[in-house]
């Protein structure tokens, strides 16, 4: 393994600059897929890409791709990236580090002059939060094949937009057919976004694999009725029946000694009134684990208990499908290779599951994938308060240089 290093202050000092597009007025960090804010970090990051004499190519998702060439023209790609969309009132390093330190590998090889066998390519996938447009990871699944474009361009937002006319409109409606380069690899560089790293004082996390995710959308329907003169005993109440629906879930998590987790992360009444009872209740539950056979056996125990409220509480209950992904075992070549270069550099590693969803779950479908961890404070993410050491930072983009390096010159550990 190599030495090299990365530009550490060209790094942070875009990974700063590109935390400052998308400032509203209340000065949160909201850069939605296709929107306006996002827009301009697009141009932005387009600008870097062409800055560092790469070819830019985007796709008709939208995605944008920095591409090297590099000695190995006529072969695979090896492709490194994340996405620069954002949540509501983020922090500055979730997806946008992983682009970033993807661009600085590329600037810092050819500044060197590394002849790679492979062309080097960094990208930026489309919508992969989802806030805007559902499903997330859109822009990553439907490059692997996973969702059609058509179908995905069609797509109405929480605003009533169609992602389509939001990317045409602006200027990111591109030509290239998703999937117009088979990867040889695919490397994803992130925040942990989770507290493991951080607790247990090591500097890299060698992700194996990542959990499956099952999102549904509950609806509950019984009687509006006054608060005060209705019976408990006569109720037909939505709202308790939702409440009963989150502590099953959460008790049987707790109860279990697996890594499943459950989520109740949106709900809404109606008629929504304080002294109403709620007639309606409609809210989402995300299920997630890293074993397929666990994940559907907590989708049918979801099933039987919603269909056992229904009859208790004389309710009707309808169930609609937002998303389901299997989970993914990464390349187990490219995770030893992870670990042979933190092992180098003198860094603590551990194998490690991503508990969030991640653009590398879908390009897994098409190549040879895995990820790379590094620290995030107090395991926060999806938060202003996010945050990620400079000195992690850098350690992060040179293990991924590294890894690039080895995957550029054809090495393959066994």
């Amino acid at each position: 393994m190599s030495h090299r290093s990365i530009d550490s202050v060209r790094l942070l000092g875009r990974i700063a600059a590109l935390g400052a597009i998308g400032r509203d007025a209340e000065g949160r960090l909201v850069r939605l897929a296709a929107s306006d804010s996002e827009k301009l970090g697009r141009y932005r990051f387009v600008s870097w890409l062409e800055e560092a004499g790469l070819e830019v190519a985007v796709d008709r998702i939208g995605n944008i791709f920095g591409i090297w060439n590099g000695a190995g023209g006529g072969e695979k790609p090896i492709i490194i990236g994340s996405h620069i969309d954002t949540v509501i009132d983020a922090g500055i390093y979730d997806g946008c580090y992983g682009v970033l330190a993807g661009l600085e590998v590329i600037q810092t090889l050819k500044s060197e002059g590394f002849e790679p066998r492979h062309p080097i390519v960094v990208a930026a996938f489309t919508n992969e939060e989802g806030v805007r447009y559902a499903p997330d990871m859109m822009g990553s699944l439907v490059y692997s094949g996973g969702l059609d474009v058509t179908a995905a361009l069609k797509t109405v937002g929480t605003d009533g937009t169609v992602l389509g006319d939001e990317l045409a409109r602006i200027g990111y409606a591109g030509s290239h057919a998703p999937g117009f380069m088979t990867p040889h690899a695919y490397v994803e560089l992130h925040i942990e976004q989770g507290p493991v790293l951080e607790r247990e004082g090591v500097a890299v996390g060698a992700v194996e694999n990542l959990q499956g995710i099952s999102w549904q959308k509950v609806t509950i329907d019984g009687d509006a009725n006054h608060a005060g003169t209705t019976p408990i005993s006569m109720r037909r109440d939505a709202g308790y029946a939702a409440a009963r629906v989150i502590t099953f879930l959460r008790d049987r998590a707790k109860a279990s000694n697996t890594p499943t987790v459950a989520t109740v992360g949106c709900i809404a009444f109606e008629p929504n009134a304080i002294n109403v009872i709620p007639s309606r209740a409609i809210f989402t539950v995300d299920l997630r684990d890293p074993d397929e056979d666990r994940l559907q056996q907590e989708e049918t125990a979801l099933a039987a208990f919603l269909e056992l409220l229904a009859s208790d509480e004389k309710v009707g209950i309808s169930v609609e499908r937002l998303a389901r992904f299997e989970p993914v075992k990464f390349d187990q070549a490219i995770v030893r290779l992870i670990e042979a270069a933190a092992k180098d550099r003198g860094l603590a590693c551990k194998r490690m599951t991503s508990g969030a969803g991640h653009d590398a779950q879908m390009i897994a479908r098409i190549a040879p994938s895995a990820m790379i961890f590094v620290p995030s404070r107090g395991g926060i993410s999806h938060n202003p308060k996010e945050f990620t050491s400079d000195v992690d930072l850098v350690a992060g983009a040179n293990i991924l240089l590294d890894v690039v390096c080895g995957l550029a010159t054809g090495e393959r550990p066994t």
